[in-house]
């Protein structure tokens, strides 16, 4: 159990993500070994078919194995669990693909840590050159249904590089697993009344990182998923 102040854990969902995973989880090692914060950093092997959790282990991390697939929502769900049953005071998620730049991770936690929110979100929209047309459109798409559909605006819903308090991390859960749930999160924590607020990110874009997450023809089916939601909910 960890009781420290400044104590972080570092939520790395990742499926099949041999390729990088280690210089990911290095990265974050040297540059979190030079701040203030107690951290540590947890994959959770979404039922990967390659050798990510092996990697994973012998680059440092702790890692927790799904035996199937369940999805980015369900093995958020699961970093997030452990972090708050071991007692962390913050914890971050940020992709498996290299995508977020370690700085930008240390600035969202060290606002938290200042109080900025309860539920910060690391957008690459407030300044998005260097992402591509595809999913800028994509996902300020998504953003819309999110305001649309749940009453919370936000530049980029589906942002992975997001930080928790305390206080998200006891009382924040949603229901689906898939992608959608970027959206369900934001939902849940309004109902919840948890502070959302953003923060300025770039995102790092190579020809990997650009052929990961969700494609914009996979937007239709969690537009669909989040109304069913939202219809179910309203006659709960």
């Amino acid at each position: 159990m960890v009781s420290q102040r400044h104590s972080v854990c570092l939520i790395i969902p990742a499926y099949n993500e041999a390729a990088v995973i280690a210089e990911v989880i290095k990265n974050l090692n040297k540059a979190f070994s030079k701040t203030k914060f107690i951290y540590e950093i947890v994959v959770i092997d979404d039922g990967s078919k390659d050798d990510t959790a092996k990697i994973s282990k012998t680059a440092g991390a702790h890692v927790i194995q799904h035996i199937l697939n369940v999805g980015s929502g369900g093995a958020t769900a699961t970093g997030l669990s452990y972090a708050k049953q071991s007692g962390y005071t913050i914890a971050a998620t940020l992709d498996a693909d290299g995508q977020h730049n370690v700085k930008d991770v240390i600035k969202g936690i060290e606002l938290m840590n200042e109080g900025a929110a309860d539920l910060l979100i690391g957008s690459r929209l407030i300044d998005s050159e260097g992402m591509s047309r595809i999913k800028v459109v994509g996902n300020r798409g998504l953003s819309m249904i999110t305001f649309l559909t749940f009453g919370v605006k936000v530049t980029d819903s589906q942002s992975g590089l997001r930080i928790f308090s305390k206080k998200a991390l006891e009382n924040l859960k949603w229901k689906t697993a898939g992608y959608e749930f970027c959206s369900e999160m934001l939902w849940r924590a309004k109902q919840q009344g948890l502070a959302i607020k953003e923060y300025p990110i770039k995102a790092i874009y190579t020809e990997y990182s650009q052929s990961k997450g969700q494609n914009n023809w996979n937007a239709i089916n969690i537009v669909r998923s989040l109304i069913q939601r939202r219809i179910v909910e309203m006659f709960e």
